[in-house]
C-alpha cells in the first residue's frame, strides 16, 4: 500500500498548489468585477481634493486607484505624499505610466501597490479617497473606523449607509454630461444607531 501512496502525494503536492492558485485568482477577478473600472473627471478629482483641505503634511490613499489621476494630483497640486491601490495590475500599470509623466521631484512622493483593498492597512492615511459601489463602501467601514482622528474621507458619487456624512455633504459638482456628488466624512465616523 506505501507504493501507492508516494505517487499520490507527489501529484497531490502541484495539484494542491494549482487549486490555490485558480482560486486566489477567481478571488481577485470577483473583486475586480465588483467595482469596474470607470475614471473619475479632472474636475471631480480637484474637488475631492480641496474638499478633503490637503496639505503637503498629509498622505492621501485612494483605494482602487485606476489610472491614478488622484494619487498623481494629489502629490502635484498639495506636494504630499499620496498612495493608490487596485487589485488589478492592468490599472497599476496605468498608475506607473501617469506617475512618469510627473516630474521626478514629485515622482518620489507616489507609489502604486497592486493590493486587495479590504486587506490594506490604512493607518498611514490622514485622507481616504475612493470611487467604488455603495455595497463596498460599506464592507470599507470596520477599517475606516481605524483611522486616526481628524482623518478625512472623500467618495465620488457614492455614500457609506449607516454612516452621517459631514454638515453640507453631499456637494454636487457639474460635469460635462452628467452630475457627480462627492460626499466627505471625518473622523471619527458618526455611526447611525440601528433602529
Amino acid at each position: 500500500m506505501r507504493n501507492y501512496i508516494r505517487p499520490l502525494l507527489f501529484v497531490a503536492g502541484p495539484l494542491a498548489l494549482a487549486l490555490a492558485l485558480v482560486t486566489s485568482t477567481a478571488a481577485e477577478e470577483k473583486v475586480k468585477k465588483d467595482v469596474p473600472y470607470v475614471p473619475t473627471p479632472q474636475k471631480v478629482v480637484d474637488k475631492m481634493l480641496e474638499v478633503a483641505k490637503v496639505t503637503e503634511k498629509d498622505v492621501v490613499y485612494d483605494l482602487g486607484c485606476g489610472d491614478g489621476r488622484i494619487v498623481c494630483t494629489a502629490a502635484k497640486t498639495y506636494k504630499c505624499k499620496a498612495a493608490g491601490f487596485d487589485i488589478d495590475p492592468e490599472r497599476i500599470d496605468d498608475s506607473e505610466k501617469s506617475k512618469s509623466k510627473l516630474d521626478k521631484d514629485i515622482q518620489k512622493l507616489v507609489t502604486f501597490e497592486k493590493k486587495n483593498i479590504f486587506d490594506l492597512d490604512l493607518s498611514g492615511a490622514s485622507v481616504v479617497t475612493m470611487y467604488l459601489l455603495p455595497d463596498v463602501n460599506v464592507k470599507m467601514i470596520p477599517q475606516l473606523k481605524k483611522l486616526k482622528d481628524g482623518s478625512r474621507i472623500v467618495s465620488h458619487d457614492f455614500d457609506m449607509e449607516g454612516v452621517t456624512p459631514d454638515k453640507g455633504y453631499p456637494i454636487t459638482v457639474k460635469g460635462d454630461n452628467r452630475n457627480h456628488d462627492v460626499y466627505l466624512w471625518t473622523t471619527p465616523l458618526k455611526v447611525e444607531k440601528k433602529k
